[in-house]
């Protein structure tokens, strides 16, 4: 079923001003740091309160040859983090190892088996990456243990802070970025810029607004991926196929971030930090090897689990919908949330439900902040931590119901945003499509949140050539000579006729085959 179409109020005739219009930029300061976005003007985002404490506490780390542990996470922004306070902090000599906590045994972020287990080690200093700005009683343990702790967190913080030796912490930047501008107090700009590949990563795959501060990471980021000497990256990109492309936030989104994620929801996290960092090329390839095998087993399990979902999901008339299966692994619930807010339009939750102890994890719509209408409920949970859009939390089993019946109570279905329309940026004519017209397109990559990839409407497209790949799933055609791509459309083979005039909505781009580039509408909606 086609969307309804949405425009923004028309603005010009010139396609880029009414783009710029669509985003709201304005001024000619606005318009030239949005497409020549440079780190310099940011300076201040990056001069993060609490840098300066944290740096005399390593320094003093190195020169005692202490062990410092960089405490991540399992998701991608966790073990980007990871990585980089690694490869930053014994590039001026650190001793250091990274710890990536277990997400069924351990649940995330800072704990205090993870904390023991350091300690153990013989760690003297713990710094955290994406984690520990809501870890107050971990942060109480690590002073029992005699740990030195610091903070980089980018999370939602409560109204208490952890106690820490410091903590630095904004909201505008994903938790590998806050590491960053940690590390770089203690490098060169050289060496702190190598580490940009990481950051961009994060960035992208963790969902920040590509605007301001983040636009400029990504966007010098991206191109530094794109040519990466890192051997652990080379070999990802080449065991996901892109290897040599130019990356774009799609690539990260879609490709390479699912793949850094499969790990740590199957299994364990750390040989994900282990592929960023090696210098081995044989121990990077059988690495990525791994990581794309997981990801074919994520994929297996999270369509079963979701096929499984639905067939619970009969008549939706709730305002939240809350789904658990003691056969859904915690590593996966995330995804199977995903897909069931997207498709219901409405927030929702997966539970994978434990004899005693349950995992779960919640992903919203517009207009619902998941994370904050979670908390209202913490006497009932053993933890909880996340963003407006998503969130996860532990609770004990015997109280789902509980927690459930509380959580439909409070949530009101009229603060929520419908999504089943499409924002268009422009109605364009059949013979103005041409490749300048994808130059000046790319020019307002990175595309991604908050800054999403123009959609452009045409009306009266002949169609022909119909065909259907994928196994069916998906249409190809022409639409008035040029070449179409319409994913998971593969059902219009049956309504549509050869020489019928659409609608389409569409993402314009190059198509490279074979050496030869064509220019090809990406369709997101068929209106006829």
């Amino acid at each position: 079923m086609s969307k309804t179409w949405e425009f923004y109020p028309h603005y010009s005739d010139d396609l880029t001003e009414q783009l710029l219009f669509n985003r709201g930029l304005k001024t000619k300061e606005e318009i030239e740091d949005f497409f020549n976005p440079d780190l310099e003007k940011f300076k201040s985002d990056l001069e993060l309160s609490g840098i300066e404490t944290a740096k005399k506490r390593i320094l003093k780390a190195i020169e005692n040859k202490e062990l410092i542990i960089a405490y991540g996470d399992y998701d991608v922004d966790g073990v980007c983090g990871a990585a980089i306070l690694y490869l930053g902090l014994t590039a001026v000599g650190g001793k250091v190892l990274p710890y990536i906590p277990h997400r069924e045994k351990e649940g995330y972020g800072l704990s205090k088996e993870g904390l023991q287990s350091v300690k153990d080690q013989g760690a003297g200093l713990v710094i955290t990456v994406d984690n520990g700005i809501v870890a107050l009683e971990a942060a109480k343990f690590a002073k029992d243990l005699n740990l030195g702790l610091i903070i980089t967190d980018h999370h939602l913080p409560l109204e208490e802070k952890p106690e820490a030796l410091s903590i630095v912490h904004t909201t505008k930047m994903c938790g590998s970025a806050v590491g960053w501008c940690l590390v770089k107090s203690l490098l060169d700009e050289e060496k702190s810029e190598e580490l940009l590949d990481l950051v961009a990563m994060a960035t992208v795959a963790d969902m920040v607004p590509l605007i301001g501060i983040n636009r400029a990471l990504v966007k010098k980021g991206l191109k530094k991926l794109s040519r990466t000497k890192r051997v652990g990256l080379r070999a990802l990109l080449m065991e996901s196929g892109i290897w040599g492309s130019e990356i774009t936030p799609y690539h990260v989104g879609h490709i390479l971030g699912p793949r850094l994620n499969a790990k740590g929801r199957l299994e364990h996290a750390l040989d994900v930090v282990r592929l960023l960092c090696t210098k081995d090329p044989e121990k990077a390839e059988r690495l990525a090897k791994d990581l794309g095998t997981a990801n074919d087993q994520r994929k297996l399990l999270v369509t079963e689990a979701v096929a499984q979902a639905k067939t619970t999901l009969e008549k939706v008339d709730g305002k939240v919908i809350i789904l658990e299966s003691e056969e859904w692994i915690p590593g996966i619930i995330g995804l199977v949330a995903g897909k069931i807010a997207e498709e219901y339009g409405m927030p929702a939750i997966a539970i994978s439900r434990g004899e005693t102890i349950s995992k779960g994890s919640a992903r919203s719509v517009k207009g619902i902040n998941i994370v904050e209408s979670i908390r209202q409920f913490s006497d009932l949970l053993i933890d909880v931590g996340g963003h407006p859009q998503a969130a996860g939390f532990t609770l004990e089993t015997a109280k789902i119901s509980e927690f459930r019946k509380k959580l439909e109570e409070s949530m009101g279905k009229e603060d929520i945003i419908q999504t089943d329309s499409l924002l268009i940026d422009a109605e364009i004519l059949s013979a103005t499509l041409s490749k300048k017209l994808v130059e000046d397109l790319n020019k307002f990559e990175p595309t991604g949140v908050g800054n999403p990839e123009p959609v452009l409407v045409t009306r009266s497209m002949k169609v022909s050539g119909l065909r259907t790949v994928g196994d069916g799933k998906h249409l190809k055609f022409k639409a008035d000579n040029i070449d179409a791509i319409a994913f998971s459309f593969g059902d219009l083979i049956n309504q549509l006729k050869e020489g019928q005039m659409v609608d389409l909505a569409y993402r314009l781009e190059i198509d490279w085959f074979n050496g030869n580039e064509k220019l090809q509408l990406k369709v997101v909606d068929v209106q006829y």
